[in-house]
């Protein structure tokens, strides 16, 4: 009998692996025995770093540079297919970082225009492009990632780009689970406060924020959405298809 959760045997992708969600969530299925191939943008060095654990768990990994541009998606997606024979597990997880990345300094219409064309465009075709390549293949999982406030609101600048691009993500999501079943299974993980970069160099005014707002009284782990995306890619999951899962600590303000 298998453990639960486990992932022996089969092959996952996982955009923007390199760092925070996307590192801990390829670690994570490396440990559930999946091979893994790891996206990233820009940051090689932080990619392989992430291969390297993984191949120090005893699984496979490899790196693959895209910017999701017009030009290479299919090339991309060409050789992520093509390298294993195929893919079981696709996480849609890589986005825009506005609040710490270059964009952090951006106008509202640059930042909304650099989110719109890869976390919700490159995202949506990067995911129906996979699910079709999947159906072929006779099956798989895709996993996208959503934001817990982006349907109740938040105030600023950033709680209404992130509304505007995270919702659009998850009705895709829903959609999608519906257009693919029953051969593809198709869920979104929405974060709650999760400490990655910004989380771990937030103000004292956010940390008390934070502490108010999660009923379990801590910042998120991106291990903790690790192990959710680890449960729903398993066939433990198998009946869980089209829904958008909270994962913040109870929070609902």
């Amino acid at each position: 009998m298998s453990a639960f959760g486990s992932l022996a045997g089969k092959r996952a992708l996982v955009t923007g692996g390199s760092t925070g969600i996307g590192r801990a969530i390829a670690i994570e299925y490396a440990k559930a025995g999946a091979d893994v191939i790891i996206h990233f943008g820009k940051s090689a060095q932080a990619a392989e770093s992430t291969a390297e654990e993984v191949r120090r768990i005893g699984q496979k990994a490899i790196t693959l540079a895209s910017s999701f541009g017009r030009d290479d998606r299919d090339v991309f997606l060409d050789m992520a297919f093509n390298h294993w024979g195929g893919l079981d597990i696709w996480v849609n997880n890589a986005g825009v970082d506005v609040l710490t990345g270059d964009t952090a300094n951006a106008s509202y219409e640059q930042k909304l225009q650099r989110l719109l064309e890869v976390d919700v465009q490159a995202g949506i075709l990067l995911a129906k492009s996979v699910g079709q390549r999947m159906q072929k293949q006779g099956g798989g999982v895709i996993l996208t990632i959503g934001w817990d406030q982006s349907d109740r609101g938040m105030a600023g600048d950033s709680g209404e780009l992130f509304a505007a691009t995270k919702n659009a993500i998850m009705g895709f999501s829903r959609s999608l689970a519906v257009s693919l079943a029953p051969s593809v299974r198709v869920n979104c993980i929405a974060p709650g406060w999760i400490k990655t970069a910004w989380g771990s160099s937030a103000s004292e005014g956010w940390q008390q924020r934070v502490m108010s707002e999660t009923p379990l009284g801590r910042w998120g782990l991106p291990e903790d959405i690790a192990k959710l995306a680890r449960f729903l890619a398993s066939d433990d999951a198998s009946y869980v298809t089209g829904q958008v899962i909270n994962c913040n600590g109870g929070a609902v303000r």
